[in-house]
C-alpha cells in the first residue's frame, strides 16, 4: 500500500505544482485519463497486467488493449491540446509531461517487481 501512496502522491504533486505556479487549474484534466488508464486492467484483466504483454487476443483482450493504450495517450494528448487552444503555458504542458514520466516510470517498476518471483 505505500507503493501505491508514492505513486499518487509522486504524480499528484507534479500537476498540482503545474496547477498552482501557473494560477490556472486546467491542467487538473489530465488526472481524470491518469484515473482511466487502469480500468481496462480491472474490468478486463482481473486486475493483472499480463494481459497486456500477451499475444493472445480475442474481443475483450483486444478491446482493454486498446482502452488501455487511448488512455495513456490521452493524458499526453490533454496537455498539448490544452496548450494548443492557449489554455495553459507551454510550462504547465512540461510539468504535467513529467507528471506522467513518472507514473509512467513507476508502474513499470511495479509491473517488473511483480513479475518477479523473489517478491
Amino acid at each position: 500500500m505505500e507503493f501505491v501512496n508514492s505513486i499518487v502522491s509522486g504524480f499528484l504533486f507534479w500537476m498540482m505544482q503545474a496547477c498552482a505556479l501557473y494560477n490556472n487549474w486546467w491542467p487538473m484534466l489530465a488526472a481524470l485519463m491518469y484515473v482511466l488508464v487502469p480500468m481496462p486492467c480491472l474490468f478486463f484483466g482481473g486486475g493483472s497486467t499480463q494481459f497486456l504483454t500477451s499475444r493472445d487476443g480475442g474481443g475483450w483482450i483486444n478491446a482493454a488493449k486498446f482502452l488501455t493504450g487511448a488512455s495513456a495517450m490521452g493524458s499526453l494528448a490533454i496537455p498539448a491540446i490544452l496548450r494548443h487552444a492557449g489554455l495553459i503555458e507551454t510550462g504547465a504542458m512540461f510539468i504535467e509531461f513529467t507528471s506522467f514520466f513518472i507514473l509512467v516510470c513507476t508502474v513499470m517498476c511495479f509491473h517488473r517487481a511483480t513479475l518477479d518471483e523473489d517478491w
